[in-house]
């Protein structure tokens, strides 16, 4: 496992960048959520981000930081799925060339939204290939740069913009519980 560090500056900078570019969800409250808990709750909506998830920021972030050289030689990324969409819309926004790696088995309503977003796609079966090593072949061939999923310090900053934007709406909270994973 890697350790990769990021300060809240970090933050603070990929917010500078992502202003005007992501959508600033809403905080919503739920009534039953609060009687069932005994907690007054609040929920980020960030399934009104742009391609439906918090993904976008850090992939938007990640990319923006990109040398021209970089840019000029595109991104590949391996997931199966929000992650697939969040590179290739961030990408064709900033004028990026992606390559997507995602499981033949992948939804294909994620794979469709991927193509969509302007990700080129290459399909690998999960259960016999490792997408880690196809798209570090990819990365070798074409010159590209890797932006993995999750572990990734521009990422993690772009992404951590959400619950910024949450304690800058709600001011303060006791606790702030976030699922965690990737693909």
């Amino acid at each position: 496992m890697t350790s990769l560090a990021i300060s809240f500056k970090d933050i603070l900078n990929a917010q500078d960048v992502l202003t005007g570019v992501v959508n600033k969800t809403p905080v919503m409250t739920s009534r039953y959520a609060n009687s069932l808990t005994g907690a007054e709750l609040f929920f980020k909506c960030e399934n009104f981000q742009k391609m439906g998830a918090f993904k976008f920021r850090g992939a938007y972030y990640a990319l923006s930081r990109f040398t021209a050289e970089q840019k000029a030689n595109g991104v590949v990324a391996f997931s199966s799925g929000n992650h697939a969409q969040a590179i290739a819309l961030a990408a064709t926004t900033l004028g990026i060339k992606s390559v997507i790696v995602m499981p033949s088995d992948a939804p294909k309503i994620k794979v469709a939204a991927t193509k969509g977003y302007g990700g080129e796609v290459v399909f690998y079966d999960r259960y016999k290939e490792d997408r880690e090593a196809i798209s570090q072949q990819i990365m070798q061939q074409r010159k590209m740069t890797l932006i993995p999923p999750f572990d990734h310090p521009d990422v993690m900053a772009g992404q951590g913009t959400t619950a910024k934007e949450l304690i800058d709406e709600v001011k303060q909270l006791d606790i702030l519980i976030t699922p965690v994973g990737g693909d």
